[in-house]
Parts: structure tokens; sequence; C-alpha cells
């Protein structure tokens, strides 16, 4: 990790990430598409659902990384006692909170459905398919800490395993449990959830091969400090995903009502249609995330260690590939929006009409997302949390959220289809002087080092 050439490492390490992003990433796919069968209604229920499934992604995220963060800079040091301690002190907390979340989204199963955007035609394939995962929810969002655990401890081809076994388990219960056992939306959720646990168990169990750090109910032990360390590491990716749970949140209201103009089946056709482009948008930029992932390891050992000039170096090769990677993911987007949109419903054309514009809409600015992507996983890596704070909550948050209330008003639903362009180009030209002040940090760094060494006659 601190001394093979850095692309080399970064690819090495990025090729098991990105192979689980984009697995995961399709089995949500999967599930609109054979959601899709069932009709328009259940189509926009899974679209509804996703702020939940963003949510548990969230809280998750918050804790693997804060927690990935933290370990992977006190192994670059040599200190793995207290590597093991948070460990378990991450895993432990996410389990439990999934529990009493999972517990209260129960409870108040039918005003949290209308409260994601539901309308009363959606609601009951909402409540059918949101119960389901929310059971399910304390084992999704600890898989999601065994994952990031063992990526930062550089094992990232073991946390495939998990999250790629799981997945295709997804796909293959999604037809069965749908048409065959007649379950319709309900089997969907059900297939997804059942994946998720063979998941979780599947990653414990290769969280206890190697020379990996296993999670031990007694070195759990939290404390401030170490809630703190997962705050400060944790917190971007919690702004990200977070409010990314809120903007679908408030997308689904938006279209629902501005759609809603047109007619009731326009309303629910604009929701599905946002649901559909998300996922198809989710697939690409978990390719991107997947990226950053394999950076983020040696970004965060080397950073630890004093590397500066590895880090800046993995840095630059991740932002080159990733935009031409994503420029070429943006013309394929333009130019087949129409069939991408028609593969998950075929049979609306009201879905395919608005889900076809929003699609090439997003996909003008989609290139930008290389730059604040890799930057902000960067400055989360390296402990930087204020600036990775406001760079992860700028695209779907300071950004978003003021212009999904402000276009929609002026442009009505063409306003919520040009929503996430507009903040994508805002967010990257926010993140540029705030990476530039990181980089100029570390170089700084470097000059320091050099005094030091020569101070001492290296």
């Amino acid at each position: 990790m601190l001394s093979e050439p850095v692309p080399h490492l970064v690819c090495q390490l990025a090729v098991p990430t990105i192979i689980s992003m984009l697995v995961t990433s399709f089995y949500n796919m999967a599930d609109t598409f054979f959601v899709g069968k069932i009709n328009t209604q259940a189509t926009a229920a899974v679209g509804v659902v996703f702020s939940v499934m963003a949510l548990i992604q969230a809280c998750g995220f918050f804790f693997g990384h804060g927690s990935g963060n933290y370990i992977s800079r006190t192994l670059g040091a040599g200190e793995f006692e207290d590597a093991g301690r948070m460990a378990a002190c991450g895993f432990f907390c996410a389990f439990i909170l999934g529990t009493v979340l999972g517990v209260l989204g129960l409870i108040f199963l039918e005003p949290l459905a209308m409260f994601l955007g539901s309308t009363d035609t959606i609601l009951p394939y909402t409540e059918q398919y949101l119960g389901i995962i929310l059971l399910g929810m304390p084992f999704m969002m600890s898989s999601l800490v065994l994952n990031n655990l063992l990526r930062f401890q550089g094992s990232a081809s073991y946390a495939m395993v998990g999250i790629v076994s799981g997945a295709v388990l997804n796909i293959a219960l999604d037809p069965l449990l749908i048409f065959v056992f007649n379950l319709g939306i309900a089997g969907a959720a059900l297939a997804t959830t059942i994946s998720q646990i063979v998941s979780f168990i599947l990653l414990l169990v290769m969280s206890r091969k190697g020379g990996n750090i296993q999670v031990k109910f007694s070195n759990f032990k939290p404390s401030g400090y170490y809630l703190l360390e997962i705050t400060k590491g944790g917190f971007p990716s919690l702004c990200r995903q977070g409010l990314g749970s809120v903007a679908q949140i408030c997308m689904n209201r938006a279209a629902g009502a501005y759609g809603g103009l047109y007619g009731v089946d326009y309303g629910d056709a604009a929701i599905a249609a946002m649901s559909v482009v998300n996922r198809v948008t989710m697939f690409a930029n978990s390719a991107l995330i997947g990226f950053g992932q394999g950076f983020q390891p040696v970004c965060g050992m080397n950073y630890g260690a004093k590397k500066y000039q590895r880090v800046k170096e993995g840095f630059v090769f991740c932002v080159k590939y990733a935009t031409i990677f994503l420029l070429v993911v943006a013309v394929l987007g333009i130019a087949f929006a129409e069939p991408i949109v028609t593969v998950f419903r075929r049979n609306d054309p009201n879905v395919i009409q608005v889900g076809t514009l929003t699609l090439r809409l997003q996909c003008l600015a989609f290139p930008l997302n290389a730059f604040v992507v890799m930057a902000n996983m960067m400055m989360q890596a390296i402990g930087k949390a204020v600036r990775a704070s406001v760079t992860a909550a700028a695209r779907q948050g300071l950004f978003f959220l003021p212009f999904i209330w402000i276009l929609p008003r002026f442009f009505g639903l063409l306003g919520v289809q040009m929503c996430q362009a507009c903040s994508d180009v805002c967010t990257f030209l926010l993140v540029i002087p705030l990476c530039i002040s990181v980089l100029r940090e570390m170089k700084e760094g470097d000059e320091d080092l050099s005094e030091e060494r020569c101070g001492n006659g290296d």
C-alpha cells in the first residue's frame, strides 16, 4: 500500500469495488425492471421506497466510512488494537440503529409512505414493498459497514464476494417470487431482504479470513472519542447519501404534484419515470464510486504515512480516467435515452416521454461528477471533515433542495427534470477551490518534510 506504483495499486483495489457497486446497482435496477412488468404504480412505489434505501445506505456508509477511514490511518501507523476497537464500534452501532429505525418505520408505516411521496393510488404498493424492506434494515445497514471495513483494509476482493453473492441471489429470486409465486411487489421486496441477509452472513464470514481485523463484541466499547472519529470520517457520507434520500423525497413529491396537473395517471407516470432515471444514473455513478473507493484506502494509508505525493498522484489519476468514462456514458445516455427508459416501462408512453427528457438533461452535466466525487473521496479519507462534508452536501442538498423548490414554480414539470443538472454544475464550481486548498496543504507538507530530512542530514 505504501510502495507499489499508485495507478496499479488503485486499479487493483478498484476492480473488486467497481464490480461490487455495479452488481449492487444492477440488482436494484432488476427490481425496477421486474416490478415494471406489474404496472406504473408498482414502478413508482419502488421509486418512492428508494429514498429509504438511500437512508439505509447513508447510515451504513456513515459508520462504515467513519470507522474505515480511521482504521486505514491507524493501520498505516501500526496501531492494530485501536483499529479492532473501532471496527466493533462501527459495526454494532450500525446494527442497533438499523433495528431501532426499522421498528419505528413499521409502527408508522402508512404516514411514512405518504411522507415519502406516495399518492393514494401508489400507497398500497408502497406499503407492501416498504414493510418488508424495513424488516431487513439492521442487516442491510451493518453489511455496508462490514463491506467498508474489508475494503479499507485492502481486502476488497473479500468484500466483493459477499456483495456479489447477495446480488446474484436477488436477481434470481425476483422473477421467482414476483411471477412464479405470484407475490407481486411484495416478492421484489422479499427477494431484496433475503439477499441482503445472505450477503450480511457472507461478509461476516469473510471478515474472519486472512489478516483482517475481526469484529468482536468484546471490543465494543463505544466512547465519545470513537463516536467523534466516526462522525468526522463518516459525516460526508451521511451528507451525500442522507441528502440523497431527502432529495429523492422532494423529487417524488414535486414530480407527483406537477405531473398531476396533467392528470392523476400522469403524476404517477412522472414519479415512475424519475424512479427509472435514478436507477439508470445510479448504475453509471456506482462505477465511479467504486473507482473512488479503490483510491480511498491508498489515499488514507499514504496520508497517514505522510507520503503526500502518492496521494496527489492517485487523485490526478482517478480524476483523469473517471472523467473520460463519464463522458462516454453521457454521450451514450443522450443518444439512447428513449430505448433505455422503454426497457423498464414499455407500456406507458407517459413514463417514456418524461423519463427520456429527464435522462438527457442529467447526462449533460454528468461528467462533472468525476472531479466532485474524487475530491470528496480524497478529503474524506485524509480526515478533512468540514470540506468533505460541504462537498458531499452540495449536490443533493445545498443546491438541489433550493432548485427543486424554485425551478418547478417557473418551469413546471420541466423544472423538476432539469433540477439535477443545474445542481451538478453549481457543485462542480464550489468544489474546485475546496480541492485546491487541500492539494496546496499537502504540497506545503511535502516541503516541510523535505526541510526536516535536510535538517537531519538525510
